[in-house]
C-alpha cells in the first residue's frame, strides 16, 4: 500500500479511465497544507453558505471524457468547487466561463450553481493543474509537483480525442506545460511563454496521434475582470477560436 506522498503517482498509473481517476483522485491526501486548508474552510464556511455540506476534498475534472477542447486553470476556490465539488462551480469565475460556454452554444445552460444542476458540457472537459484549494489562491511549487501525476494521466486518457487547450492564467500555463509533455506531446525549450492570446501549437512524441493547440487566456477571476484586464469579449474570442481548432461548432454571438 503506497504512502500518503506515494498516492498520487501510484493511483494515477493505475487508473483506465477517467471516471477511475476521478474516482481515486477525491481519496488522496498527500499534500498536508493543502489537505488542512481544504477540511478547515469545509468545517468553517463561510457565512453566505453555512447551511451546505462543503464537498472540502480533491475536486476532479467535470466534463467527457471524449473531450476536443479542454479548458485549465489554477486550482479549486475555496468556497467555490471545495464547496460544490465540480470545476469552477458556485464561484464568479465559474458564473462568466460558463455563461461565455454557453453563448458559444457548448453547454446545456449558462449557469453552474452545485453538482446536481443539471449542466452538461458539450465536447469540453474543465480541470485543473492543482485540485485542492489553496490557501490565498496560490499552491506552492511542490504541491504543483505533487498533484501533477493526476494531471499527466488525465491528459494521456484525454490524448485520443483532445485537439485543443485553454490554459486560464500563467500559473496554469507553468503547471500545464511539463505535464502535456509527460502526457506524450513535445514542447519546445524554452518553453513559449504565457499571454494573453498566445497560441502554440504541440505534436505528438511519437509522432502518432493528431497535435494539440494551446492557447493562453488571463483568468476569469473577479480580480481581472473587474480591473478590465479580461472582458467577456476577450474570453468569448478566445474559447470561440479553440473551440474552432477542436472541431466543435460554435454559435455566433446573438445566435438563437
Amino acid at each position: 500500500m503506497s504512502s500518503a506522498t506515494e498516492y498520487p503517482e501510484s493511483a494515477a498509473t493505475a487508473s483506465r479511465t477517467l471516471k477511475g481517476l476521478d474516482a481515486r483522485l477525491v481519496s488522496c491526501r498527500a499534500c498536508p497544507r493543502l489537505v488542512a486548508w481544504r477540511e478547515e474552510t469545509a468545517a468553517v464556511k463561510r457565512a453566505a453558505f453555512r447551511d451546505w455540506e462543503y464537498w472540502g476534498r480533491p475536486v476532479p475534472g467535470f466534463g467527457p471524457s471524449t473531450a476536443s477542447l479542454v479548458i485549465t486553470g489554477l486550482a479549486p476556490a475555496a468556497h467555490g468547487a471545495n464547496r460544490t465539488g465540480r470545476m469552477f462551480t458556485g464561484d464568479p469565475s465559474g458564473d462568466l466561463l460558463f455563461a461565455t460556454l454557453h453563448e458559444l452554444g457548448l453547454t446545456s445552460r449558462p449557469t453552474a450553481t452545485h453538482r446536481d444542476d443539471g449542466l452538461e458540457l458539450y465536447g469540453v472537459r474543465v480541470t485543473a493543474p492543482v485540485r485542492c484549494a489553496p490557501p490565498a489562491n496560490l499552491p506552492t511549487t511542490g504541491e504543483r509537483d505533487t498533484c501533477r501525476p493526476w494531471a499527466v494521466r488525465e491528459w494521456e486518457l484525454l490524448r485520443p480525442t483532445a485537439r485543443s487547450l485553454v490554459v486560464l492564467g500563467g500559473f496554469g500555463w507553468q503547471a500545464t506545460l511539463p505535464a502535456l509533455r509527460q502526457a506524450g506531446w513535445s514542447v519546445p525549450r524554452p518553453r513559449p511563454p504565457f499571454g494573453h492570446g498566445a497560441r502554440t501549437t504541440l505534436e505528438p512524441l511519437d509522432g502518432s496521434g493528431r497535435p494539440l493547440t494551446v492557447f493562453g487566456c488571463y483568468h476569469v477571476s473577479r480580480r481581472n475582470v473587474s480591473a478590465g484586464r479580461l472582458t467577456a469579449a476577450m474570453l468569448r474570442e478566445v474559447l470561440a477560436e479553440a473551440a474552432h481548432t477542436a472541431g466543435l461548432p460554435v454559435l455566433r454571438p446573438g445566435a438563437a
